[in-house]
């Protein structure tokens, strides 16, 4: 098995700053863990974790949403969704109508269809993200949480300029 870059990092410590050791091991647990589910995802159920992550978003407004807001709520571009909604549309999962508000715009959604079958999808996903950190205690599990959502904080104010 290759050497991932935090490990590469742990046995060189001195040549790396412990921010950078740090970024190497929030990115090794993000891809394993993303590696993972995109795999279940696939053996179990023959969807992409975009096409899940999609139907995630729309799930949660079930009266739908424009492909613009759905492109930010993603982060992609609306180029990005233009293919993954056509073949939604094809396959039965979602519906796409004009806007009674802005005939430029198309709204989204899920049909019960695919409202179902995603939520099938994510009972599951649920399960594994529950055995994925299941190593972790209830208060570690806090912990993190709390100091993830300060390394967030502190990512937000580095982009924007505001100093700690």
């Amino acid at each position: 098995m290759p050497l991932d870059a935090e490990t590469k990092a742990i046995e060189m410590p001195d040549d790396h700053r412990d921010e950078l050791r740090l970024w190497l091991r929030l990115l090794t647990c993000s891809t394993l863990i993303e590696g993972e589910v995109r795999r279940r995802l696939r053996d179990r159920f023959d969807v992409t974790l975009p096409r899940f992550d999609l139907m995630a978003q729309l799930d949660k407004v079930p009266e739908g949403m424009t492909l613009s807001d759905l492109s930010k709520r993603m982060m992609v571009s609306n180029g990005n969704l233009t293919s993954l909604v056509d073949r939604l549309v094809a396959s039965g999962h979602l519906e796409r109508r004009v806007s009674t508000t802005d005939r430029r715009a198309q709204i989204i959604k899920l049909t019960p269809a695919g409202r179902g079958e995603f939520r099938a999808m994510a009972t599951e996903h649920e399960a594994w993200i529950a055995e994925i950190f299941g190593g972790l205690t209830q208060r570690e599990q806090k912990d993190l949480m709390r100091l993830l959502a300060k390394t967030k904080l502190s990512a937000r104010n580095a982009i924007m300029g505001v100093a700690p």
